[in-house]
């Protein structure tokens, strides 16, 4: 805000006849932004510049979430519903076609919905973008001086912290409907720093899909087709050995099948903990070499 009234007050000592020659009309951010694209742009940009500019535009974020609160409803309400609908309405029925109890099925269903909620605050992102290249919000942001890649990351950043809410949510929820980690404390918190590294591989996708996609209805609907496959394809909300077999081949290569199981063996100490551990850092590793390059490029030639 003061380099803007900078910016006009010297330009208006400028129009004056006498300062005309003796001060020079200071440049626009504009001119500032095509001479930084001219003279290589983001290649200029220092490490310590290009952090500069990823925690500005994260607090920035961060601010909008603060004046308006009701874009934290899906990270609060969403983990509260799904947990009360899955624990009491297929509890019973859940737990006791698989010769358990409910309590049991608490025990199965919260590792595995903490993989689910990452996926489901990272489709977010995807109708944000979307809604703020139609604002307009994003084009300002292009003709500033700053990395291209800045803004992309900053809003992941926040998308994140907004994950690691719902994730907490999920789990005070489900300390009080009788889930129990057995001490696994340290698994706990392991196994919430994977689902969250699995979510921040998401967020480009969805990303991607919002600078791709026409209009945020559009990315709303194609992230529906995608969640609702991987979601009820995989172990998440019940064991994969009474589906089909060829659903169940699906199951072994789902993702969020292994951060289920990851989470599974973490914090509750039972079956294989080495080996899905491994595929989700996989995954989410594999999954943002790929999708992050392509949304950065993507956003520097959307128009």
């Amino acid at each position: 805000m003061s380099s803007a009234t900078d910016t006009a007050e010297t330009a208006g000592t400028a129009d004056t006849p006498g300062a005309r020659s003796a001060t020079p009309a200071a440049p626009s951010p504009g001119a500032d932004a095509a001479q930084a694209r001219r003279g290589g742009g983001e290649g200029r940009i220092g490490l310590r510049a290009n952090l500069r500019h990823i925690g500005a535009l994260a607090r920035r974020n961060a601010l909008q979430i603060k004046q308006d609160p009701e874009s934290m409803m899906d990270a609060l309400l969403m983990p509260i519903i799904f947990t009360l609908l899955f624990v009491y309405v297929f509890g019973g029925a859940i737990g006791g076609d698989g010769g358990g109890s409910r309590d049991q099925y608490v025990q199965y269903l919260i590792p595995g919905m903490m993989g689910m909620m990452g996926m489901s605050i990272a489709m977010a992102v995807g109708t944000g973008i979307n809604e703020d290249f139609r604002k307009g919000v994003m084009d300002r942001f292009r003709a500033m001086p700053i990395s291209r890649s800045s803004v992309l990351v900053a809003k992941s950043v926040v998308e994140v912290g907004r994950m690691l809410v719902a994730i907490v949510v999920l789990l005070i929820v489900g300390f009080l409907v009788g889930f129990d980690v057995n001490g696994h404390w340290l698994g706990m918190l392991a196994s919430i720093g994977l689902t969250a590294l699995f979510g921040a591989s998401l967020l480009w996708i969805f990303i991607l899909l919002g600078l791709t996609m026409r209009t945020a209805q559009a990315v709303q609907g194609v992230s529906f087709i995608v969640l609702m496959p991987l979601q009820f394809g995989s172990s998440v909300f019940v064991p994969t050995d009474t589906m089909p077999g060829w659903l169940e081949a699906f199951t072994h290569v789902n993702p969020l099948t292994h951060v289920a199981d990851s989470a599974r063996g973490l914090m509750l100490g039972e079956g294989a903990v080495a080996g899905p551990v491994m595929w989700t850092v996989v995954w989410a590793v594999g999954l943002t070499l790929v999708t992050a390059p392509m949304a950065i490029s993507m956003f520097r030639k959307k128009t």
